[in-house]
Formats: C-alpha cells, structure tokens, sequence
C-alpha cells in the first residue's frame, strides 16, 4: 500500500488510505464495481469523471484494506449541488465493498470516513447517487441518515436514478 499522504483511518480491521485516483488498486477495484454496473443495467457508469477531481483539497480518493488486501473504494468530489439547505456540497463517488468483504460492516466505515474527511475539508453536506437496482446501496444510506432529493448531474432525469444528500458539518 503507497499512500499519497499519511491520511488513513482504521476501523473494525478496515484501514483506509487515500490514494491517488490512479492507483493500482483503485483502478482494479473500479473495474470490478464497473463489472457489477454492467450485471445489474447493461452497461457501465459512464458519467464524467476527471481524476483531478479527486485532488485536495476539492476531493480525495480512499482504498480500504483487510491487511494488505484492497476491498474497498470510496470518494468524493466538491459538487456544488444545492441540498439541505447548502450549496457547499460533495458528492460521494465509486463507492465499492468486494463480495468477500460485504456484510462485515465495511462499506458503513467508508461511508463514514467519506463523511468525516468531507467535512474536515469543509463541506456541509454530501451528495450521492445510486441506482434502483442496487436495493442495499440504498438501506445503506437510508440508514445512515441519506435523504432522498431531487434527481442532479449526469443521470438526473433517468427514471432508475435515486439521489440523497446527509447534512455533515
């Protein structure tokens, strides 16, 4: 594991490390959760992404590893999106658990990493999209306290399209 800084959190066994969007982990985990995208609809996400989005202090890039094993990715990037009340908005990004490591608490410990480093970089809400064919991506936010808002970006008006904004700061 090379980390681009020393800022990296362990929770459960899951330590999370920020990475370089470009990182060889996180490059082979995104490909698998671009797998899963083409499994449950037919194709892969294909919203715009430029990985200087993923650059502090407007967004950082986390792997999460069980001992030296990559099984975790999550993101966020400054968003803009008005929610709650703010227009000081990230939006959570490749938010990913392997198969082997779901269902052990993993992806609620990237989430909440997601939302203590957004909000150390001074964003007062996340923003986040996902898909009706991803049931437990949604009672995972949902039970984190996610709210449903209006459709944003890229996949706004798809009828599949879930939006949810959480208040962080």
């Amino acid at each position: 594991m090379t980390a681009v800084e020393s800022t990296s959190s362990q929770a459960g066994g899951l330590t999370i490390v920020r990475v370089d969007y470009g990182h060889q982990d996180a490059m082979r985990l995104m490909a698998q959760v671009q797998e899963e995208y083409v499994a449950r609809y037919g194709g892969p996400d294909e919203s715009p992404i430029d990985p200087l989005m993923f650059v502090p202090p407007v967004g950082s890039f986390f792997v999460g590893y069980l001992g030296e094993t990559a099984v975790a990715t999550g993101a966020w990037r400054e968003s803009g999106v008005a929610a709650l009340g703010t227009t000081r908005t990230a939006e959570i990004k490749r938010m990913y658990v392997v198969p082997a490591a779901q269902r052990q608490g993993n992806a609620r410990r990237m989430l909440a990493h997601l939302e203590t480093t957004a909000a150390d970089a001074g964003y007062a809400a996340l923003v986040l999209e996902t898909g009706t064919r991803q049931p437990e991506a949604i009672a995972l936010y949902e039970s984190a306290g996610y709210l449903q808002i209006p459709g944003f970006g890229y996949y706004q008006d798809s009828p599949i399209s879930r939006c949810f904004a959480k208040r962080v700061d």
